[in-house]
């Protein structure tokens, strides 16, 4: 039946090329294609390098900046406690306010001998000058003089004497009087009127909450940029948002992580950012070139390794890139020419090297609306 078909011309003939057996699967297909098989069409997209912020997160805690007792310096009973715990204060601020005993006749007492002090300097000088004009007139001895100038020096020093009791006499009253010393909010322990507070003991412990501190560690690896003055922007877990700069940064690494301590001071005008929160940070290091790319557009080698095609020239390149961080607009990489023409669609379908016909993304997608 083949040989009848065959001889009336209604079985058509059919030749197989000749192939080389010693090429491959690859250069066999290409010696089939050649050169005049269609290019492969991709889309690309111009991304040119612009400033690329560089950020350091950190996780850590809110403190108080101090917490500062504020004591007795003088022993005695707590009269009346002005303060409550939890009230805000400003330095200066009367907290208690000890029995004064014996320490008002005692200044009373101390005013009593600065008069009588200055009513024998009063004297004494006017015995020095009555001595003077004698002395001038050829009325008293020469010898006269070294006994009222002794008389005069010893008013003088007594004068003082009294002034300086006078001066110790109010210092030890007005230390019945506990003052706070910076201002914040008043924590335990706080005294109860009626105890008795020795020299050192505290009415009242003022807890500084503005500024307050953020505390977190820099790893060693992000150590060598870190410096203070930095501008910071702080989230606490209660939703707050800070910002902040870097007034601290240790210079002895913690033994167990190797991190290394930073603090950064936030402004707490309104008290609303109480201390021991847990917080996040992030530190501005400056900017650097980059580029911000969709992650759409990240593909990997024949090796594993993370980059994007782009076309230069008409053919595919590959380049690695390193990803510097990841935002909602996009991520922010390194390692790609000042402008590169990356390939958004048809990235997975070519490999370096290969001569493929580019056209713009947005070119394509209008011919194709």
């Amino acid at each position: 039946m083949a040989s009848a078909l065959e001889n009336s011309g209604l079985m058509a003939e059919h030749h197989a090329p000749e192939v080389d057996p010693a090429l491959t699967i690859a250069q066999r297909n290409e010696a089939t294609t050649g050169a005049n098989a269609p290019l492969q069409s991709v889309r690309t997209q111009l991304f040119t390098a612009q400033p690329m912020p560089i950020e350091v997160p950190l996780r850590g805690r809110t403190e108080a900046k101090a917490s500062v007792p504020a004591v007795a310096e003088t022993a005695g009973t707590v009269d009346v406690v002005h303060v409550t715990k939890g009230q805000r204060v400003a330095a200066g601020d009367l907290l208690c306010t000890l029995d004064q005993g014996t320490r008002a006749a005692a200044v009373a007492q101390a005013e009593a001998g600065v008069a009588q002090a200055e009513a024998g300097l009063a004297q004494a000088q006017l015995s020095f000058d009555t001595n003077v004009d004698l002395r001038n007139r050829g009325l008293a001895p020469a010898n006269s003089a070294q006994a009222s100038d002794a008389a005069l020096a010893q008013a003088r020093a007594g004068l003082s004497q009294a002034q300086v009791g006078l001066d110790n006499a109010r210092a030890e009253l007005a230390r019945t009087e506990i003052k706070a010393k910076v201002a914040g909010l008043v924590q335990d322990p706080l005294a109860i009127a009626g105890s008795m507070l020795n020299a050192g003991s505290p009415c009242a412990t003022i807890v500084q909450l503005n500024p307050i501190v953020f505390t977190g560690m820099v790893p060693e690896a992000h150590i060598g940029l870190a410096r203070t003055g930095l501008e910071a922007n702080i989230k606490t877990v209660t939703g707050q948002t800070v910002e902040g700069k870097v007034t601290y940064i240790s210079s002895v690494a913690d033994n167990a992580t190797r991190a290394f301590r930073a603090e950064i001071e936030i402004p707490n005008d309104d008290y609303a950012i109480r201390d021991g929160v847990t917080a996040e940070a992030v530190v501005s290091i400056g900017t650097a070139p980059g580029h911000l790319l969709p992650q759409s557009v990240l593909t990997l080698d024949d090796e594993g390794v993370l980059g994007v095609r782009t076309v230069e020239d008409g053919v595919v390149a590959f380049h690695a890139i390193t990803i510097v961080s990841d935002t909602r607009q996009g991520v922010w990489v390194t390692g790609l020419p000042i402008s590169a023409n990356v390939i958004t669609v048809g990235q997975e379908n070519v490999t370096a090297g290969q001569r493929v016909e580019a056209s713009p993304a947005a070119t394509a997608e209008a011919t194709a609306s």
